[in-house]
């Protein structure tokens, strides 16, 4: 790497993360690993969890380590070999923008990926039509416009779904195969952050190949450049295996560099080079800076959103454009993750779908869930609100201030518990008027940006990214002090596709001491809600038990009761029923005398559990 390359940064991160050391927890993937820096997250206050997320999003932009055959040679965002591939899908990316009548960027993905994928779609679709120019973006998503705005895990364990939609391609594999097979058309790009020799090399239930073959197939194509893997390495998530977090922020600073970098070379003739790359990363390292140098007034918006939720209450993003869109997004996302009711974290939108521009358009009818404009809120949500419910409202001064207003007077009719963030640019403020309708104001200073549209586009961009880390830390925080998360292990995780059946074995092995089939015993114990297991159920796929396992609550909880206390299906759930807090019933099980907790398991207990 030439002395130009080389990055400096002052963000503050562990000397030496330890999930870099070789053997750490081994068994698994990069992104299941428990992250070192949050393993007591779950018994911190509201400011230390704001602090620790701080510190897990900093490792995004960490640089390589050499020190010694003790640390693992992982590629890091700034590594030169993931700069040089993202030089070479940018000016793939150029070559589209530059033909755009035979061409198309199509972003896919299933979860926090596909809802990446429609944000960046829209976004950039948006930005080419103000420059007047076709609209070459697409996006796909894994279950269809309902994932937008609620989890539609089981979607992703279809190998034929995406088929029937790209000529048509299977999520996630499946698609990237189907690319593979026809090079002619498709440039097929695969974003991850584990490396390809730790993807799992197990057939995929209901297909004949492995993500392994696949992802080493592209590894062959990378060679010729009709093919590409970006993969740094950002570290485990804060809550483990929680990719929403740090592997969702990632993906939009990856995305986003590689986008802005293509068009300015389309566009304005600015040549992709590494430097012109670095600049773009290096920005979102300020946004990084930015929005946590707000840490203190964040905390106070985790205490509340924690309190909020212990109370059975609820918290309400009221957001505007693309920031509603942040909201809707980290909203959906605490289903599976928390075990959360769809009620308790809601986001809306102005204008509903009219701003959000999803394909498939008003899907209001599909359910009250569906129901994301502020209408909805005013009509549906509002009458019912008390001090109990946070709301928080989300927005720019490049908003209808007056509209934010009229809102703001409505809903504290209802609740004084209504806070904001603002994005303001350096010497605008929000009016005096406007800020006494909140309890809180935490104004995020953007600098002016002159007559550059692209310029002006960046600082969206920036704004969403700030605004996702806000919300991730209030969302996940309020769940922390809900007792929701176990040492930095999502406990009370919704078993609704393969990969969360098997990350629920992996906390069932590490927290029990119990073998694979003890775990997967007292698991469908709890996904089937019986006592006595048939042969049916033992041998089935593992899509039925995820089918079964989608509807039920605290499955995984009932699974540790049922394999600490050694005792019933209906024992353990009389046990979790006697307390309102999953933390402190698994730590109780845990603690209790005579029960040996073991905390680390092999790669065979784990059954190839990468």
């Amino acid at each position: 790497m030439s002395g130009s390359w080389k990055h400096c940064h002052s963000i503050e991160t562990a000397d030496i993360e330890m999930w870099q050391l070789a053997g750490y927890e081994a068994s698994l993937s990069l992104t299941e690993k428990s992250n070192p820096i949050t393993r007591e997250i779950d018994t911190a206050d509201p400011l230390q969890i704001v602090h620790l997320l701080q510190m897990c999003d900093a490792e995004i932009f960490q640089e390589e380590r050499r020190e010694g055959k003790t640390i693992v040679d992982y590629q890091r965002l700034y590594s030169e070999s993931v700069l040089q591939t993202l030089i070479s899908v940018a000016k793939k990316v150029e070559e589209i923008l530059k033909d755009p009548e035979h061409s198309l960027v199509l972003l896919s993905g299933c979860g926090t990926s596909g809802r990446l994928a429609f944000l960046l779609a829209t976004s950039f679709n948006r930005l080419l039509k103000a420059l007047q120019r076709k609209q070459n973006y697409a996006y796909m998503i894994a279950g269809g416009d309902k994932a937008l705005l609620t989890s539609q895990e089981d979607a992703e364990d279809n190998p034929h779904l995406g088929a029937e939609e790209l000529g048509k391609a299977p999520f996630i594999a499946g698609q990237l195969d189907f690319c593979m097979d026809n090079l002619d058309v498709f440039t097929p790009v695969l974003l991850g952050f584990n490396p390809v020799t730790t993807a799992r090399n197990e057939v995929i239930e209901g297909w004949h190949l492995s993500f392994c073959q696949v992802a080493k197939r592209m590894q062959d194509l990378q060679k010729t450049h009709r093919a590409f893997i970006l993969n740094p390495a950002v570290g485990p998530e804060a809550i483990s295996g929680s990719s929403r977090m740090k592997g969702g922020s990632a993906t939009k600073i990856i995305l986003e560099t590689l986008f802005l970098t293509a068009h300015r070379a389309a566009f304005s003739h600015k040549e992709i080079t590494a430097e012109v790359v670095l600049e773009g990363l290096r920005t979102y390292e300020r946004v990084h800076k930015s929005t946590y140098s707000q840490n203190n007034k964040i905390a106070a918006l985790v205490k509340q959103a924690g309190r909020s939720l212990q109370k059975r209450g609820h918290v309400y993003y009221i957001g505007w454009k693309t920031l509603g869109v942040m909201g809707i997004i980290d909203a959906s996302e605490c289903i599976p993750t928390f075990g959360a009711d769809a009620s308790d974290i809601c986001g809306f939108i102005n204008n509903g779908y009219r701003e959000m521009e999803n394909k498939e358009g008003d899907i209001t009818s599909q359910g009250p869930q569906f129901c994301i404009s502020h209408e909805d809120f005013v009509k549906n949500i509002l009458p019912h609100v008390t001090d109990n419910d946070t709301i928080l409202f989300i927005f720019t001064l490049d908003d209808d201030l007056s509209e934010i207003e009229e809102l703001a007077n409505q809903t504290t009719e209802k609740s004084s518990n209504l806070h904001a963030v603002a994005h303001t640019t350096a010497g605008h403020f929000i009016s005096e008027n406007l800020k006494k309708s909140f309890a809180s104001v935490i104004s995020i200073t953007w600098p002016v940006v002159f007559s550059e549209f692209e310029g002006c586009f960046l600082q969206k961009l920036q704004r969403e990214l700030s605004t996702k880390w806000i919300l991730n830390a209030i969302s996940s925080g309020g769940h922390i002090l809900k007792g929701k998360i176990y040492n930095n292990y999502m406990m009370d995780l919704k078993v609704s596709n393969t990969k969360l059946y098997r990350r629920a074995l992996a906390i069932l092995q590490k927290f029990t001491g119990h073998s694979h089939p003890e775990c997967q015993e007292a698991l469908l114990q709890a996904i089937y809600d019986t006592q006595d297991l048939s042969d049916d159920i033992r041998n089935a796929e593992v899509t039925k038990h995820t089918y079964m396992a989608n509807t039920k609550n605290r499955v995984v909880p009932t699974a540790v009761v049922i394999l600490t206390r050694k005792c019933s299906l209906a024992e353990a759930k009389s046990r979790l029923d006697a307390t309102s807090v999953i933390r402190d019933a698994i730590e109780a099980c845990l603690v209790a005398p005579g029960w040996k907790r073991v905390g680390q398991i092999t790669a065979g207990e784990l059954e190839g559990n990468e």
